[in-house]
């Protein structure tokens, strides 16, 4: 645990009761803070209570006298699409909010570090797409290297519940807009930038706000390094803002969309392999065709950004590679489940949008395609472009047939994942895939992607 620094003596807020609310509740309580909790969720607060926390209404007249900071949850809303009430009578009393980013981030340190011959470090990932897998890649690095290291945040555990860091160790953290788009610090040593594309906008007040959100990390933050991937327009004007000059090499630029020249600091894939280049000149090469882990281009972004953070960490690249052929996958992400009678079975549930899903199809080819849900807005139509390997799309969710009416490509409705999975298994032959990459959200059927994921996997199992 990682006891909160700031506020021994003092009362503070805590805004929902699950993982990392609860997390919250006991690194303030182990820093000295009396934690105020509330949560909507009457099981929710019994837990907290069980545990000793006090649960108070922060809804009532008053309820923020006295009270030094409120800290929210990063699944409350706090602004859009309408101010919740209980961080507008936060703000109304004139009390700061954060979350437990911004708690880590000013708690981490501490005179034990003065004794460390290297200082811990953090490595912080954002973007739409991947960075779930770049973190994780990461982690796993940095440990089949030897380096101490955890991954937490949006993955992993909550960042107030790992351990205090050792000398030279590494904390990974994966944060989405939800958790960087209202830490009151944020001082990564090496932030990355995945890439953009629509999501989440009803919460973030439209794109230019989602792209806000990601954009504090590092105009807040001002990390040592900045990897950036630049494939699209809003990564380019970042890693130009904070570069001082085409040879600034505090910004490693990243694509897998052209090769990138310069005198600066580049990490691209072009066919398949990873190149580094270090003013104007190659200074590494990996074959990344050949890994399991990592199929498809949008993997490949993955492994560029996590090659571009460690090696900005200090790692070889002989030591990156070796590791790199080692990585098993995330669950939920490309996951290869099952291999039987020629045919593939592949778990990509956590394509919830339509440029994941489009990643996601573009890696494999001959494709049985399990797709639908609760469609994003924008709608689904740039799908169409990615479809030259779909054979049949087998479609599920509520609004099915709506789904299904937008696709270029045979399409059958089967609204169930059981009746998705009998009709592609029965209709695939050898040498094909059988793909989930949904292209929507879950909630129309699930709990969460991971739920969808995991009803995919299952179905597929007993059939096998």
């Amino acid at each position: 645990m990682i006891p909160v620094k700031g506020f021994s003596g003092h009362k503070v807020a805590v805004l929902g009761l699950g993982r990392s609310g609860l997390a919250t509740a006991r690194a303030l309580r182990a820093g000295g803070a009396e934690p105020v909790c509330w949560d909507d969720n009457p099981a929710a607060r019994e837990k907290a209570e069980a545990e000793g926390f006090m649960c108070q209404d922060l809804r009532r007249q008053g309820a923020f006298d006295a009270i030094a900071a409120l800290i929210v949850s990063p699944g409350i809303p706090h602004l859009y699409p309408e101010p919740n009430p209980v961080v507008a009578a936060a703000l109304q009393a004139g009390v700061p909010v954060d979350n437990d980013i911004g708690l880590f981030f000013r708690s981490l340190g501490g005179a034990e570090w003065d004794k460390f011959d290297v200082p811990p470090r953090v490595v912080a990932v954002t973007g739409s797409n991947g960075k779930s897998t770049t973190a994780a890649l990461i982690h796993h690095i940095l440990t089949q290297s030897g380096r101490e290291a955890q991954l937490a945040g949006n993955i992993g555990r909550g960042v107030l519940d790992i351990d205090p860091g050792g000398d030279g160790s590494v904390v990974v953290l994966e944060l989405s807009s939800y958790q960087t788009e209202l830490a009151r610090a944020l001082t990564p040593d090496v932030a990355v930038f995945t890439n953009l594309s629509p999501d989440h906008l009803d919460r973030h007040g439209g794109m230019g706000g989602y792209f806000a959100a990601k954009r504090r990390l590092f105009s807040e933050g001002g990390p040592d390094r900045a990897v950036i991937g630049v494939d699209e327009i809003e990564g380019a004007f970042l890693a130009g803002q904070l570069a001082e000059g085409p040879g600034d090499d505090r910004v490693i630029r990243v694509s897998v969309a052209r090769k990138l020249a310069g005198p600066g600091w580049q990490v691209f894939a072009r066919k398949g392999f990873l190149s580094e280049y270090r003013k104007g000149r190659q200074a590494a090469s990996i074959d990344l065709r050949g890994i399991k882990g990592l199929p498809g281009t949008h993997n490949h972004q993955n492994a560029c950004s996590a090659y571009a953070a460690c090696r900005a960490l200090g790692l070889a690249p002989k030591m990156i590679e070796d590791a790199l052929h080692s990585y098993p996958g995330l669950p939920h992400r490309s996951q290869i489940i099952a291999e039987a009678n020629g045919v593939t079975f592949v778990n990509d549930s956590k394509a919830t949008n339509v440029d994941s899903a489009v990643k996601a199809l573009g890696a494999f080819k001959k494709i049985r395609w399990i797709c639908g849900g609760l469609e994003k807005e924008g709608g689904i139509a740039a799908l169409n472009d990615a479809t030259d390997e779909v054979l049949c799309a087998y479609v599920i969710g509520r609004e099915a047939a709506g789904f299904a009416m937008q696709l270029s490509v045979e399409a059958r409705v089967c609204t169930t994942m059981a009746e998705a999975v009998e009709q592609a298994m029965r209709d695939a032959a050898p040498g094909e895939i059988v793909l989930l990459a949904p292209a929507a959200a879950s909630f129309d059927q699930y709990d969460n992607f991971e739920q969808r994921g995991d009803d995919f996997v299952a179905q597929v199992q007993k059939r096998l």
